[in-house]
């Protein structure tokens, strides 16, 4: 894996410097720029800047390479399982089922959060604290809360939607997009939980803010050779770090080279953050394909969940009667 990994990164070296003008061949028949083809998300670098890296902005390449096989090794769930301990039982499936990636991004930096500068999600503000304490976890998966209903599980868990933006970011597997373009729409097709989004071109303005929707409204245009993305009109359930329905999402595309399209989002909230911050993913290219996220509501987690709780509540009740 190590010299899989110094390999790639070598060859990463030589592509176009970030900024740098498309080359022609990466254009459509009508010349804007192909961002088109099936891109990967996967990847060892954390979202926000471990603290005993602090202060630093990027790693060097021996050790995003060390960075990497440790995050591998540590997420090697079959390694780490602990044959006879609760661990053992309470783990989730074998080796086989993950596809977090093995591999640091090309530009070694020590985040995908570039701004602010120190590379961490900046503090929320007291209502955004409130909002993210009592929210339903993003995937819902093992929190431990009492549920009255299956209304009170995540959208990822009941298979409705894994939503904007954290259906862009890298998770366990599933971490595939396809992007189709047309001259006067994009659509971008997530593997994870089979999301579709139609973005126009034509720069039209939001809908009324009377309407809400799971993935927001989304409204595109050129700016040079990159695709901005505007979006608005979040529901208040599709919860983001303690932003909901107040979000605006601005996300940038651009492709670097045949194999590289760098992804950028903004997320601008001044009810949830004390600031906005930016993260950037540079995702590859992938010659795989794209496959269904079989996901399905009525499991029996969901059910054992539920009867979880009211056994719970049962125990609960007696002990305050035995008081």
């Amino acid at each position: 894996m190590r010299a899989v990994l110094i390999v790639w990164l070598f060859a990463v070296a030589a592509l176009p410097a970030a900024g740098q003008e498309a080359a022609p061949s990466l254009r459509t028949a009508w010349g804007a720029p192909d961002l088109q083809g099936t891109w990967s998300t996967s990847t060892t670098t954390p979202m926000q800047r471990p603290r005993p890296l602090t202060g630093r902005e990027f790693l060097t390449w021996q050790e995003a390479v060390e960075y990497a096989r440790a995050v591998v090794e540590g997420r090697d769930v079959d390694k780490n399982r602990q044959p006879g301990t609760l661990r053992d039982v309470t783990s989730s499936h074998d080796n086989y089922w993950f596809d977090n990636g093995d591999t640091y991004i090309p530009t070694l930096r020590t985040s995908l959060i570039i701004d602010p500068k120190d590379g961490r999600i900046p503090p929320r503000t007291p209502d955004g604290r409130a909002r993210e304490a009592k929210a339903i976890p993003y995937s819902g998966f093992h929190d431990g809360r009492l549920v009255d209903s299956w209304q009170d599980r995540g959208l990822w868990e009941r298979c409705i939607t894994r939503g904007l933006p954290g259906v862009m970011l890298p998770t366990v597997y599933n971490n595939h997009y396809q992007i189709f373009q047309t001259p006067d729409y994009v659509a971008i097709l997530h593997e994870m939980i089979h999301d579709a989004r139609i973005i126009p071109l034509d720069n039209r303005p939001h809908l009324a803010a009377g309407i809400r929707q799971w993935m927001g409204d989304s409204v595109g245009h050129w700016e040079g050779d990159t695709l901005v993305v505007d979006t608005t009109n979040f529901s208040n359930r599709t919860d983001f770090y303690g932003s909901e329905e107040q979000l605006h999402l601005i996300e940038r595309f651009r492709r670097d080279s045949a194999d590289i399209l760098i992804y950028q989002a903004t997320f601008d909230d001044p009810s949830t953050f004390v600031q906005p911050w930016t993260f950037e993913l540079p995702v590859r290219r992938i010659a795989g394909r794209m496959y269904e996220y079989a996901c399905h509501e009525g499991n029996l987690s969901m059910t054992h969940a539920l009867a979880g709780s009211r056994a719970k509540e049962r125990q609960d009740a007696a002990g305050k009667a035995l008081r």
